[in-house]
């Protein structure tokens, strides 16, 4: 069924403009129906990638522009080889064209044939004497299957506290968390949310998905006490009170009922940083400073600058004066040398949080992890952070990424991130995708990719305008997984795509033949080509990280009770009668609680010991993920005590406290470290995942 066309509906010219830079001018909410989008949503689109489509005249002109250019062009901007082999696209140029080809690895050749693997320049000569430049990406054909089957933990960091965390979870105790994970229960891996760099000032947005930079860290998950200069401050009795302010924010959390602050933590921890970057650094340490600076590069001092101008002129750079705005301005030149003490201070807390990011990837694998610590990708950044205004020539100005109406939300959605311009990163051979990998590769023995659909394509939408009035952008997706292969590749590690929802088809088969894993979450495993029922474990993918919940879903507590809907309907989420959400939800529960009943995975847990009748169904689920072939499984903490609460309620904002919540049991107290290492409900759990290799 195809929708009527909006009486704005594009033109026969402006769909063909439209189709030769990758933007469309319809969707498929579903196989069955198709949604024509406007020529206002187009027109502003293309006008975002720098083509003029505003009248008539315009488009003819640039579409005889584009043709014109395609026509004539020898070579697109970036070519993509996998495994060695040369890139299709050559075999079009004229007969007798020649090539000279520049390797990553500094040597000079004349064929494309068994290239290394890298990012190489390549300059093709026709005949006629007409030459074209492009980027050549040499990737392995696809990334290693893992060599065998492992279970991990999933958890949102801020909300792991230990007894010395400053009231939230932090760097220290996610090494604590892996190396007791790995060595005492047998885990493979230990998967976090998002730690990028947040965008500063209060209140902080809390959530970890629209981040500052994605490039660099949040210094707000240091442990302080882990710096080696704390040792050394001059002021330790200021030091001193600041742990001891810090212990009254954890007890606060933990002992009080009180949501995690964020901002309060960060208030403490950069005042004592403030003490530790006073201390002159050692000339051992002195020197790894000095490499990590020449590793970073610009990206770091670009960072650094945009952190210390922020202290001066607020966090979001478009209200900056007008010299400060372009990071390569003389304006900005100078500003940065006036504040190259701050410059320095934020560099230094950089490659103070790379250096824990990487000790915690060093306790997980000294553990016996054999992946270690997952980190997480988020789709984008901050349109007024330090990325955006390091990279402005990337982003598509006046646009923001987002998720078209669908029959979970029919106002579509909007999540205030700048899309990155896919003219731009193919002219750049995709440079900037690179350098971000790089550097979250440095301490992940995984990563997963927020809505890792947006390798291929994302939806536009324009700035003042609603997100049914949006479009979808197509990104060279063989472009984009070759630099993933790559660089995930060069890391040894795994990827993991967050493929949930709504996928365009053949992404999902794209991404299995580079060997990117996929993302299964049980109650969402159906046949829903046939009789819509529970799937059942050996239909499973194989290629997947398998979960029973996720940080944007109810825990499996509350999914087994109910309480997710109560929660709902007492926040005013319902579309629908209570009741009919209620038995909706109970029906949907009992099918799955049947199934596992006759596959004889319901029982209590082991060791003899009695256990309630939701710790056996939780038990029972994760019995079911181990059924599956799924390469990866992974258990959410919470599940381990029966928290009840999700860490994130989608469509709140301040009626829920999204990403401020501490891991509970199921009354609701907070749980910490400590006691989840001896929590005999959290034992008894993961005891029955011990065989996940066999």
């Amino acid at each position: 069924m195809t929708a009527p066309r909006p009486a704005d509906a594009p033109s026969e010219d402006l769909s063909r403009l439209a189709a030769l830079h990758g933007v469309a001018t319809s969707y498929s909410p579903s196989p069955d129906r198709t949604v024509a989008a406007s020529a206002t949503a187009v027109t502003l689109t293309l006008a975002a990638l720098g083509v003029d489509a505003s009248t008539p005249g315009a488009v003819r002109a640039a579409l005889a522009a584009r043709e014109r250019e395609q026509a004539e062009r020898l070579l697109p901007p970036t070519l993509v080889g996998w495994g060695g082999s040369p890139p299709a696209a050559l075999a079009a140029l004229p007969e007798g064209s020649r090539l000279r080809i520049e390797t990553e690895q500094g040597e000079t050749r004349a064929s494309a044939e068994q290239l290394p693997p890298g990012v190489h320049r390549l300059t093709a000569t026709a005949p006629d004497g007409r030459t074209a430049d492009a980027h050549l990406i040499i990737a392995p054909p696809r990334l290693p299957t893992p060599t065998g089957r492992s279970y991990g933990l999933l958890v949102q960091l801020y909300s792991l506290l230990s007894r010395r965390s400053w009231g939230m979870g932090d760097l220290g105790d996610l090494a604590e968390l892996a190396g007791w994970a790995g060595r005492s229960l047998g885990a493979g891996f230990v998967q976090v949310n998002p730690l990028h760099a947040a965008v500063p000032g209060a209140p902080t947005d809390p959530s970890p998905y629209r981040p500052s930079s994605r490039r660099f860290p949040d210094p707000v998950h240091l442990r302080v006490e882990d710096v080696p200069e704390a040792a050394y401050t001059e002021d330790p009795e200021r030091l001193r009170a600041l742990l001891e302010r810090s212990g009254r924010l954890r007890a606060a959390v933990l002992e009080k009922g009180a949501l995690i602050d964020r901002d309060a933590v960060w208030e403490l921890k950069r005042e004592a940083l403030e003490l530790l970057c006073a201390v002159p650094l050692g000339p051992g340490r002195r020197a790894a400073y000095c490499d990590f600076l020449a590793e970073q590069g610009q990206a770091l001092e670009d960072h650094a600058t945009w952190c210390a101008l922020a202290e001066v002129h607020g966090s979001d750079w478009h209200r900056w004066p007008t010299g400060l705005r372009d990071p390569r301005s003389a304006d900005t030149t100078r500003a940065r040398n006036g504040l190259m003490d701050r410059v320095d201070f934020w560099s230094r807390l950089a490659w103070l949080t790379d250096t824990q990011l990487t000790a915690a990837q060093r306790a997980g694998r000294e553990a016996g992890m054999p992946v270690g610590i997952v980190h997480d990708l988020a789709v984008g950044v901050h349109p007024g952070g330090a990325d955006a205004w390091a990279q402005q020539e990337y982003f598509a100005a006046g646009m923001s990424v987002g998720a078209p109406p669908d029959a979970f939300n029919a106002r579509g959605q909007d999540w205030g991130l700048p899309p990155w311009r896919p003219d731009r990163l193919a002219e750049s051979g995709y440079a900037p995708f690179r350098e971000l990998l790089r550097a979250l590769f440095r301490y992940a023995g995984a990563l997963r990719i927020d809505h890792v659909m947006g390798l291929f394509r994302l939806w536009w939408v324009p700035q003042g305008h609603p997100p049914t009035q949006g479009t979808y952008v197509r990104y060279d997706a063989e472009a984009m997984l070759a630099v993933l292969v790559l660089e995930a590749s060069r890391a040894g590690a795994l990827v993991i795509g967050e493929d949930l929802g709504t996928v365009e088809p053949g992404v999902r088969e794209a991404l299995r033949e580079r060997g990117v894993l996929g993302t299964s979450v049980l109650w969402f495993e159906r046949d829903w080509d046939g009789d819509g029922r529970p799937l059942l474990p050996e239909s499973w993918r194989a290629d997947c990280l398998a979960t029973a919940t996720t940080h944007d879903l109810p825990s499996t507590a509350a999914r087994l009770t109910g309480e997710h809907v109560e929660l709902r309907d007492s926040l005013g989420l319902l579309t629908r009668p209570l009741a009919e959400e209620r038995a909706e939800a109970a029906a949907d529960t009992a099918e799955w609680l049947s199934l596992l009943s006759e596959l004889g995975l319901l029982h209590g847990t082991g060791g003899g010991t009695d256990t309630s009748s939701e710790e056996a169904e939780i038990q029972a689920v994760h019995r079911f993920l181990l059924r599956t072939p799924a390469r990866m499984v992974g258990v959410w903490l919470p599940d381990g005590v029966g928290d009840r609460r999700p860490q994130n309620l989608p469509g709140t904002w301040d009626q829920y406290p999204n990403w401020r919540l501490p891991i509970a049991d199921a009354q609701g107290r907070p749980v910490t470290l400590e006691d989840l290492a001896a929590s005999p409900r959290l034992h008894a759990l993961t005891e029955v995942l011990r065989d996940v290799g066999t």
